[in-house]
């Protein structure tokens, strides 16, 4: 009888869980603002998910500023995920082993933000050869992931060598201040982030019940729009729907170009173009944008997440990612 897992991807604005049935779930959690929560906010999520005979962790929460430094966040949010688990809790680090929760504490920059290492382990089965890429866009961060005959052969491990190697973008497609990309054109304040650009571009459904935007409105695009005027200077009274058009366009070209260049710096890693490029996380239609979008070499052929796994677990592809892991070890 195989071995039912969950896994979950602790990360500091998101929790994500997916069962090895299928089942997924991310619930909103400001993990830098409710840090005391934590455990009561996993032990719901666990509890709102199937039956698991084990517990599939990884994380980037421990990046929060609740946390003195990334040793105390790794605790921090280990005691957590024990604290709501009723089962045996496997850590995925970056070496590309799973490990007990003692051991994980014991080499916590290994376990430090380690999601992205699952998901290009799982999902190297789908380029299992030549040069390929993984291009994860979710709410907060994008991962450029160079992969080899299925394998993540990455220049950088931790989160300062990613950074500088171009393999880990702070993009997103929610919570990224607009004022990083407006470049001396607006102003420099937390008026709206990239989340109001793909509300005003329509490729983000409207919500009127979330509120987890800069200025706690809604999430709707008339909202948007007042909030993209802001970064003008203006205000609905004194701005145009057009000239908020305008600058939702002007922000979208900068953004694939910024993001152009990271895919095209990581593949030039690899021995040869990439044969096939994966796209994944909640950003996956901007991605495959970026990818039109570069023309510094042809590349191979593009596999979506969403079409794999389908939209839930693609959003949640690095919980996805240790649960099967974990199942197929167990399963050894």
């Amino acid at each position: 009888m195989s071995t039912a897992v969950l896994g979950l991807d602790v990360g500091g604005a998101n929790l994500k869980a997916v069962h090895t049935d299928g089942t997924a779930r991310t619930v909103p959690f400001a993990l830098w603002k409710r840090p005391a929560e934590l455990p009561a906010a996993l032990a719901d999520l666990v509890r709102a998910m199937p039956r698991a005979d084990q517990l599939a962790v990884t994380m980037t929460g421990e990046l929060c500023d609740c946390f003195e430094s990334k040793r105390q966040g790794v605790a921090a949010i280990l005691d957590a995920v024990e604290q709501a688990a009723a089962v045996p809790v496997r850590v995925w680090r970056t070496d590309g082993q799973f490990v007990a929760p003692a051991e994980a504490r014991e080499t916590h920059l290994l376990t430090a933000s380690a999601n992205w290492h699952a998901l290009a382990t799982w999902a190297g089965r789908l380029a299992p050869q030549g040069p390929a890429l993984l291009v994860d866009i979710g709410s907060t961060t994008t991962d450029v992931i160079p992969l080899l005959n299925g394998r993540p052969v990455p220049k950088g491990k931790t989160d300062p060598d990613r950074l500088r190697h171009g393999e880990l973008v702070y993009f997103g497609v929610r919570r990224t201040p607009l004022a990083v990309y407006m470049r001396g054109d607006g102003a420099a304040e937390l008026f709206a982030t990239t989340l109001d650009v793909f509300l005003m571009l329509g490729w983000q459904e409207e919500d009127a019940a979330d509120r987890d935007t800069a200025d706690g409105r809604p999430a709707t695009r008339v909202c948007a729009q007042a909030r993209m005027a802001r970064m003008l200077c203006a205000d609905l009274e004194t701005s145009t729907e057009q000239e908020c058009k305008d600058w939702t366009n002007i922000l979208l070209l900068r953004f694939l170009t910024d993001l152009g260049l990271a895919v095209v710096r990581v593949a030039r890693t690899l021995p040869a173009p990439p044969q096939a490029v994966i796209v994944a996380g909640g950003g996956e239609r901007l991605a495959r944008k970026v990818l039109e979008f570069q023309t510094a070499f042809p590349l191979g052929k593009g596999v979506s997440l969403s079409n794999v796994l389908g939209p839930a677990r693609s959003a949640a592809a690095c919980a996805h990612a240790v649960a099967v892991l974990a199942a197929e070890q167990e399963g050894k």
